[in-house]
């Protein structure tokens, strides 16, 4: 990390929050795998250890002879968003930043011993300042939480299991962690969609950035009101086919669907808790260690039961009435998988193969490799 403090940071009317824990913005099932890691006696250190076998030091180099790295010499507005991210997010070092030449809209923070942020001309040329903004705030909240430990242990194994895919079994075992870190991930997304929200400030800035990461540069033929929808006929859409469909479809997947991140995002810029940070109450890191694992997991259980409750996916509803003592599953299962009612067949192999296996921190799904050959 380069050591620049936090001089010359640009001008700003946008709220500071000092001490911030990484707790104040993260996703309940974030929080509570990361509150669990951290509380293991020795946990950094044998992460570390894995620098060895870890690509973190090539790619390092890589990005260094082969990319544009921020300053107030390159890239100088770049420079002052992630000066300016890290003052608000209180993150005493700035991270190095780069730029590669990618038309791909991606961005990623990775690294072990200390992140760095990568973000492609694809990117830098789609967005406003604004929408920026949030996507910088949004890699500096995944280095604040430190999400990029896990991201490149994700990116190495994602390319291991490429390598020993001839070996029997040993690629099955390889990818149930690797699936496991990624349902992880996904999780992590909504958190750094948080904290761009809250380095930006601006909820209209952040749909507009993911809209465009949907949809490309086109504003003016879309509307944020109507992408918001789409997530809501998604979540609520078909019957229990459509459901599984959407299970197999997300397996694959680093990252939560665009609509639904958007979706997330607004919720949470509703509640109370978000209110509660933007007024100055928040956890501050200097508190982390006392925190309890037991209850952060009863939070994330918390959460996964009003997520049960509260969801219009009809798998979930189907779980709501089980749960609550709701009569025949047998007839209910029937009904919902025979489409009785007046639901359609459908389609049920449509999509159930998409993939996503891009491993970046803001992109748009499926879009091919990273410089170092892997999906980034």
């Amino acid at each position: 990390m380069t050591d620049t403090s936090h001089e010359s940071v640009p001008s700003r009317h946008r709220k500071r929050f000092p001490g911030i824990s990484s707790r104040a913005y993260e996703h309940p099932a974030d929080r509570s795998a990361l509150v669990a890691l951290r509380k293991l006696s020795g946990f950094d250190t044998v992460f570390k250890a894995l620098s060895g076998l870890l690509p973190e030091r090539s790619l390092r180099l890589l990005f260094l002879s082969d990319s544009v790295r921020v300053s107030d010499a390159q890239f100088a507005h770049l420079n002052d968003m992630l000066r300016d991210a890290c003052y608000i997010l209180d993150l005493k070092k700035v991270p190095p930043m780069y730029v590669s030449q990618d038309p791909r809209p991606n961005a990623m923070c990775i690294g072990l011993d200390e992140p760095i942020i990568v973000v492609t001309t694809g990117l830098v040329e789609l967005l406003d300042e604004e929408e920026m903004r949030a996507v910088v705030g949004h890699e500096v909240g995944h280095a604040l939480s430190g999400h990029a430990v896990y991201r490149t242990i994700l990116l190495f194994l994602t390319n291991l299991a490429l390598k020993v895919a001839w070996i029997p079994l040993g690629n099955v075992a390889i990818m149930a962690i690797v699936t496991a870190l990624r349902e992880w991930f996904r999780k992590s997304e909504l958190s750094a969609d948080r904290a761009g929200l809250l380095v930006g400030q601006d909820l209209r800035a952040s749909m507009r950035g993911l809209m465009k990461i949907a949809g490309g540069n086109h504003l003016h033929e879309m509307n944020v009101d109507a992408f918001l929808a789409q997530a809501d006929e998604y979540e609520k859409g078909g019957d229990l086919r459509d459901s599984v469909l959407k299970i197999l479809n997300v397996l694959p997947r680093t990252h939560p669907f665009t609509t639904v991140r958007a979706s997330e995002l607004k919720k949470w810029s509703e509640t109370r808790d978000y209110q509660r940070v933007m007024d100055g109450h928040y956890p501050k890191r200097d508190e982390d260690k006392d925190t309890s694992v037991t209850d952060s997991f009863r939070e994330s259980a918390a959460h996964y039961a009003d997520t049960v409750r509260t969801s219009k996916d009809p798998l979930m509803k189907l779980v709501g009435d089980i749960a609550g003592g709701a009569g025949d599953l047998g007839g209910k299962l029937r009904d919902r998988f025979t489409g009785a009612g007046g639901a359609g067949a459908g389609n049920a192999g449509s999509g159930a193969g998409a993939t996503d296996d891009s491993e970046g921190t803001w992109r748009r799904p499926d879009r091919g490799e990273g410089p170092d050959g892997s999906a980034s």
